[in-house]
């Protein structure tokens, strides 16, 4: 199947893309922040709250900018490491839904949301947004050019240190065929409309630092089992334990301990596992065997010091 046209992405995307207007010509808003406003609607009507984007296209303008404050507070409760008080933030959203949805609830699938939002920035917002945002952002001289990609327009605000970097192509330069080629079509799984929102994620997304406690070895056996019995037999791609790494420069400084490994690196399938070990707290505990195991989400800056680089 040939992947779609500029010109089709815009037609299939015509009430959105009056929507983002309003947001950034008519309501002024920053185009970062409207680009994430977008795609969190995107990404919640992915989750499963059907129809949140044709129903705000029918709504006054009042009642879209305040939705769009909604948004916002979506998107920065998911940025936040600290899961949020109180359930009754977003009130207009949960009343034009007619469902119950609040930002605790969000947060629970807080790396759910980041990797999907990642993946609507990049897959929809970037393409059929540009020659709205050409008009508020102007042209850099000469273009600034991203590799693999069509020369970009700069976007103030990104990367992002959430939800990283968009590469939004200049609609001058686009050629007006094909907005993919073939190295691409594995957004499309579904057919020609319908988006991946996990193929923007990376190993790191799915994975999670596991420790132990001191002088209770557990084994790669004992975590994988640990997890497959509660989250499902194909939830663990793999476990990496210290011994795993002998080549890595900090293994002398971190490695005292000879018998034993005191954490271990858990890839798992995808970002919803993570989210439904973690049940929006930052730690988890289990036990196996009588001993304790403790998990939280991998953090490669800090925790790719330790051993694993």
């Amino acid at each position: 199947m040939s992947p779609p046209t500029l010109d089709q992405l815009h037609t299939y995307h015509a009430q959105e893309r009056v929507t983002f207007s309003k947001l950034v010509l008519q309501f002024s808003r920053s185009p970062s922040e409207s680009l994430l406003v977008m795609a969190t609607w995107f990404w919640l009507e992915n989750f499963g709250f059907e129809d949140i984007l044709a129903i705000i296209f029918t709504l006054p303008d009042r009642i879209i900018a305040s939705f769009a404050n909604e948004a916002v507070s979506c998107f920065r409760c998911i940025e936040s490491s600290d899961p949020p008080n109180g359930f009754d933030q977003i009130p207009l959203t949960s009343q034009y839904l007619q469902n119950h949805i609040s930002l605790p609830m969000i947060y629970k699938h807080r790396y759910t949301a980041i990797a999907g939002i990642k993946t609507f920035l990049n897959t929809i917002c970037s393409r059929i947004f540009s020659d709205i945002l050409a008009q508020v952002i102007p042209y850099s001289s000469p273009p600034y050019c991203v590799p693999r990609f069509h020369p970009s327009l700069i976007i103030p605000g990104f990367p992002h240190p959430t939800f990283g970097n968009i590469n939004v192509m200049r609609p001058d330069l686009v050629d007006g065929v094909n907005t993919f080629n073939n190295n691409n079509l594995f957004l499309f799984p579904k057919g020609l409309w319908e988006w991946n929102d996990h193929s923007m994620e990376s190993e790191n997304d799915r994975t999670m630092f596991i420790t132990f406690s001191r002088g209770f070895h557990v084994s790669q056996a004992e975590v994988k089992e640990l997890f497959t019995n509660i989250f499902g037999e194909k939830c663990v791609v793999g476990v990496y334990m210290r011994e795993d790494c002998i080549s890595s420069p900090n293994i002398v400084a971190c490695n005292n301990d000879q018998q034993q490994s005191l954490f271990a690196k858990l890839v798992l399938d995808s970002v919803v596992t993570v989210d439904r070990i973690l049940e929006g707290e930052k730690l988890q505990k289990f036990r196996i065997n009588g001993k304790h195991i403790w998990a939280r989400k991998y953090n490669e800056k800090k925790d790719g010091r330790t051993c694993f680089t």
